[in-house]
């Protein structure tokens, strides 16, 4: 299976780009050590920060008898200033000044050590040794500690930054279900997953990728549950990444994904904690990254973005029959436009004669052709589209349906197009609205305009061609050495429990045996029957 694994991952390739010389010198001058002296040491950190407006300093003493020259150095909106005032501050000035019974500080073997175990009353106090580590903690929002003579410091933690608090997500809403979704913080987000999954087999893994900007990134899977070869081969991925910045999810899936020249998404998206434990459970690994509520969810298949989470909350039945008709919409919102340009403009004799006069008669004043009429109001409609979603909030949906109703209403009453072509674009629209995943709906968009080409220039046979070229294109696929079609193709007969339909959940006992094949089974519930019922 390891080997077969790897064949999968061999069309990944990553050229790694080298740092230039300015990137070298600068990474090279910051990881010198401190020098042990309080002023050049102040001095060289502030400089090297351009003497920035929230760069803040203090400089204090600490003893009475044998005092210490000390200084606290950190970013002004980064961190909690009654923290660093209260616990910080009033503990290294007054506390230490009444308690340290006229010992001559100097005499200490590691005043700083005296200061991490006893003095600080701070949830995490970390020692830096070199310019490089007090840069990483006072840029994360932490304060640092220097003492004259000492050639080390202390990070204390003091976190205060703003961000946003935990709301519903505003994407993939669903009616029964968690309303939490993620913020832009990253320990706020892995603390949401951590009180779903109380397991200490829950591994976070955390990483600095960006040369500029040192962006956090978080790789959480489940130890003993998650494929040891797809953990290693995100990891790997992730380390080959050399770029200045990364400042959302969205670079992170890019730079990582199997193939990049094709319409469909090969890792998932979302912003709900709940859609990411449950992949956990099944074996993926999560990708969270500092600064966006979006998180990614790898390896991933075509079927996964059908599956909303809606679908486990309620009876099976119910969501099998919500999974079959998103399937019947994906198709609907693909193939409708196509299908109406190739049935009116080559294929007449399939169409009952009584809605053939219908459209004749409804096509009559129209000046253009099916092909460009579809083209058209596809265009209009998309144009619509993106304006409401740009426009502010409160505005943007009411000129998205005002503004196609009106421009719809007007084109047929000027003879542009036609009422059959109104009705074909509108159910269009509305169908690709019912995928639960945006960028699948993204890649439905894009794939019309093709069908509808071929449509024009083949007829049915150009549809037939498209799906053909469309599922050979999806076979070819992989995310992280899974086949994108799976369990479809190949066919797995043990993972059909959760793909066009939902059986119950005392039904799927095993995780899907593609993703994992260690520790398949999930569940061994019995299966509900009433009192006194034996058999």
């Amino acid at each position: 299976m390891k080997k077969k694994f790897w064949s999968f991952t061999g069309k990944y390739k990553k050229k790694t780009a080298k740092p230039n010389q300015d990137q070298l010198q600068t990474s090279s001058q910051h990881q010198q050590p401190l020098l042990g002296m309080l002023q050049d040491d102040v001095k060289y950190i502030q400089s090297s920060m351009g003497s920035s407006a929230d760069f803040e300093t203090r400089f204090f003493q600490i003893g009475t008898d044998f005092p210490v020259e000390a200084a606290i150095i950190y970013i002004d909106g980064l961190v909690d200033k009654n923290f660093v005032h209260n616990f910080i501050m009033e503990t290294l000035m007054v506390d230490i000044r009444t308690t340290d019974q006229g010992q001559n500080p100097h005499e200490v073997k590691d005043i700083l050590t005296q200061l991490k175990s006893r003095s600080l009353a701070a949830s995490d106090v970390t020692e830096v040794m070199d310019y490089k580590s007090v840069f990483e903690q006072i840029l994360s929002g932490n304060t640092v500690l220097l003492l004259n003579g000492f050639m080390k410091g202390l990070a204390i933690s003091s976190p205060g930054y703003d961000s946003r608090n935990i709301e519903e997500p505003s994407s993939q809403t669903v009616v029964r279900g968690p309303k939490e979704g993620f913020t832009e913080v990253l320990k706020t987000n892995t603390s949401l997953i951590r009180r779903r999954i109380k397991n200490p087999n829950l591994w976070i893994e955390s990483r600095k990728i960006g040369q500029t900007s040192n962006t956090e990134v978080a790789v959480c899977y489940i130890n003993g549950i998650a494929n040891d070869d797809i953990v290693q081969e995100v990891n790997r991925r992730l380390d080959n990444i050399n770029i200045d910045g990364i400042l959302e999810s969205g670079y992170i899936e890019e730079l990582i994904q199997d193939e990049t020249f094709t319409p469909f998404p090969t890792l998932y998206n979302t912003e709900r904690p709940d859609s990411i434990c449950a992949g956990l459970l099944e074996g993926r690994v999560a990708i969270l990254v500092d600064g966006t509520p979006f998180a990614l969810l790898a390896p991933t298949v075509f079927i996964h973005y059908f599956q909303a989470t809606e679908d486990y909350y309620q009876r099976s039945d119910i969501g099998s029959l919500m999974r079959l008709l998103r399937f019947l919409c994906f198709f609907l919102a693909l193939l409708t436009p196509s299908a109406y340009i190739a049935l009116t403009t080559f294929h007449q004799e399939m169409i009952p004669t009584p809605l053939l006069i219908s459209l004749a008669a409804q096509r009559e004043g129209v000046p253009f052709p099916a092909f460009f009429e579809a083209l058209m109001m596809e265009i209009t409609f998309e144009i619509l589209r993106e304006a409401g979603t740009r426009m502010p909030r409160a505005v943007g949906s009411a000129i998205s349906i005002v503004g196609a109703l009106v421009l719809g209403q007007a084109a047929v009453e000027a003879g542009i197009v036609s009422s059959a072509m109104v009705i074909v674009v509108s159910l269009t629209a509305i169908s690709s609205f019912v995928t639960p995943a945006f960028n699948m709906t993204i890649s439905i968009r894009i794939l019309r305009f093709g069908f509808m080409t071929l449509a024009a220039v083949f007829g049915l046979i150009g549809i037939i061609l498209g799906l053909i070229i469309m599922i050979l294109h999806l076979t070819s696929l992989r995310s992280f050495g899974v086949p994108y079609l799976a369990p479809m193709g190949p066919f797995i007969t043990s993972d059909q429990k959760d793909t066009l339909l939902r059986l119950p959940f005392w039904k799927m006992r095993e995780r899907q045996k593609l993703i994992n094949k260690k520790n398949v089974v999930r569940e061994n519930t019995p299966s509900p029957k009433p009192p006194g019922n034996k058999n």
